[in-house]
Formats: structure tokens, sequence, C-alpha cells
């Protein structure tokens, strides 16, 4: 099957992007290296396509109240211009996917509109999900911006460079905060509107906007101008796992609940709503849990990959989902899912690594932690 193709796709080749497969997509895994582009986003600002990811509109009326019934997290605490991170459940309070949901008010119809940013390799089923479970409300679901581009710009200096560009208050935005924004500027398509909002996935500071695919080429070059880094998806991976993010397919899945990914802050059980999972949920709250998601290090050299075994006395605990080397940290890290009795942290485990036992510590997470 052919791989689908950003609007940035060209812009990408045309700096140097090596590109490979991700989701279905082509994309740019690295430009000038793996550890420079890290080190320019933990430094001074770097920029992502990303325009792999799903950004869908959803409008109409009782959206909200609609919405509730698929995720864990209390959505009335948010309200326009203000978003949040949660996690679409099965009945058995398994992960279908991670998303971020922006409330943007109301229409010109009076009625409600979110945007939701999905992951690509679960956009199909994350729109079949949706249309099943709000079929009996009359709720419009679309492209947000069809065929736009959608950029991360990452870094301490994320600020002032888009500020530059789009000749835009942008500090007073709070994370987690999003607008609209038609820049006063000498961009193509200019009097459309560009959404954007101060998230992330590195573990900085940061934004992500979504623009037509000629605004956003456009900004992508004065970007390049103004040298701020092309970064890829490497970078991107290890900027996360830094930071203790959950990647869907390795740390989150169909067979892990919240509580065991520690995303336990996500589960609202004391709001008056009902969501798919709930019960699931309030049993695992009740009984325990069988395995948690840890951060370890490796204590020699050596890294633990996804996959890998994580040992203690000589018996398998666990399985690691993701693994690195941290440019930041200058040492192995890596997250695994550990039986509960040996969860601890400041345990000593083993991890095989290519057939030889590496000892590891469970250690804090996240790893990194950028003062905001």
């Amino acid at each position: 099957m052919k791989l689908l193709q950003t609007p940035l796709y060209e812009q990408c080749l045309a700096m140097g992007g090596k590109m490979g497969p991700f989701a279905n997509w082509e994309m740019p895994l690295t430009f000038s290296g793996l550890i420079q582009e890290h080190n320019s986003v933990r430094r001074d600002v770097g920029m992502f396509d990303i325009s792999h990811m799903g950004v869908l509109l959803l409008q109409g009326k009782h959206l909200k109240k609609a919405l509730q019934n698929l995720v864990p997290s209390d959505l009335f605490r948010i309200g326009p211009g203000e978003a949040c991170y949660t996690v679409f459940l099965n009945e058995n309070g398994g992960i279908q996917d991670d998303l971020i949901i922006y409330d943007q008010g109301f229409n010109h119809k009076d009625e409600e509109r979110i945007i939701l940013v999905i992951n690509a390799a679960r956009k199909e089923s994350d729109m079949n999900w949706l249309n099943l479970n709000l079929s009996e409300y009359e709720i419009s679901i679309s492209d947000y911006i069809p065929g736009g581009a959608l950029i991360a710009v990452q870094g301490p200096n994320s600020i002032n460079t888009l500020e530059n560009i789009f000749e835009e208050h942008l500090s007073d935005l709070p994370r987690f905060g999003h607008k609209t924004i038609t820049p006063q500027t000498n961009l193509p398509n200019s009097e459309l509107p560009i959404f954007i909002a101060r998230t992330g996935y590195t573990g900085e500071e940061g934004f992500e906007f979504l623009a037509p695919k000629e605004t956003a080429r456009s900004i992508w070059g004065s970007l390049i101008d103004l040298r701020v880094t092309p970064c890829g998806l490497g970078a991107r991976d290890t900027l996360r796992l830094e930071a203790s993010m959950h990647l869907y397919g390795n740390d989150i899945n169909l067979e892990t609940t919240p509580f065991e990914a520690g995303l336990g802050w996500l589960v609202h059980l004391e709001m008056p709503y009902d969501f798919i999972g709930r019960k699931a949920l309030e049993k695992q709250a009740e009984t325990g849990l069988k395995k948690k998601l840890v951060g370890i290090k490796v204590q020699d050299k050596g890294i633990a990959r996804k996959g890998y075994t994580v040992l203690k006395d000589n018996l398998c605990i666990g399985q690691v989902t993701s693994g690195t080397w941290s440019p930041t940290l200058k040492e192995a890290i890596a997250l695994a899912y550990v039986s509960s009795e040996h969860a601890q942290i400041n345990t000593e485990l083993k991890v095989e690594i290519r057939g030889k036992e590496h000892p590891v510590l469970i250690v804090q997470k996240p790893f990194y932690r950028k003062s905001f």
C-alpha cells in the first residue's frame, strides 16, 4: 500500500529529511541528526511536521454531554478556550486511544464546537467509535481543516519565535489554552483562520498549530529562515520518553487501563456522569492492580528496548514498552509494565538485553521535568 504524504512532505525533503513509514504515512525520522534535534528543543526551539495526526471538528447540540459518555474525565471542568488530555475506553477499561479535547464554545447556530486531536494510527477506529456512540445525537464530525498541515513548535524560545511570525501575543495563553487567529501578516490565505494551542509532546514549552496547506508551507519557510531546527519522529520519541509521555501501541493499548498506565488522574469517578468502561475501572479501583507502568534506568551499558523481558530473581515479572538513550540525562531510560508487588520506587530489577541480564532501577517518573 502506498504511504500517505503530508502537505509538508516536499518541504521536509528539501531540508534533508530522512523519510520512513509511520502509521501508514511517510514521515521524516531525522533531519540533521537525532541528538542535535533533541537538544535544540530542550535548549532553544525546534519544529515538527505532525500533519499525520487526526484533527476532527465536532459540532452539535448537547455535544459535550454526548462526548462525556466516551471519556473518564469530567469534560464540564473545561470551558471555551480550554482543553484536556484524556482517553477513549472500551467496556473493559482498556484504552482505545489517547487524545486532547479542545472546547471551542458555540458556533453561529448556537451549537457546541469541540476539536479532537487523535493519533494517526487510530483515526479510522476512532471515527467508527464516535459514529457508533454518537449516532443518537445530531452531531457532525469532519476534518477541521481538510488537507491542512499541523506543525508543533517546541522549546524555550517557541513563544518569541511564533510571536515574531504571527505578530500575535501568545505568552498570555495558558498551558492547554487555545484560540483561533487570523495573522496580520503577508501569509498565503492570510484571511483564513489558524488554530493554535499551547500543547505539545516533548515535555517542553511549546505550541501546536493547524493551518491551510499553503499558509503552513509559508510559515514552515519562515521558521527555517529564523533558524528553527526541523526535527523528526526520532527526536520526538526521545523527548516524549524523557517526559514519560505515553505512546499509543507501546505504553498504552486495549489491554491496559488508565490506572495501570499511571493515568489515574484522568479518571474522575467522583463525577455523576456515566462513561464507557466506568464499571471496570470502579472494580479495578476496589480490587487493586496486577501490573503498573514504571520508569526504569539501566545501571550499566545497554539500552532496554520495547519487548525486552523484565526479571526479578530470574522470574519474568514484566516487559519493556519503550526505551532509549536519553540525550538530556545521558543514560538509558525505559518504561515497563511490571507486576504491582515489584513496582515500588528504588526496586532493583533486571532486563534481558540480547541474551544478557542488565541491572535496572525503578525511578520516579517523569525522567525529565520542565519548570513551566
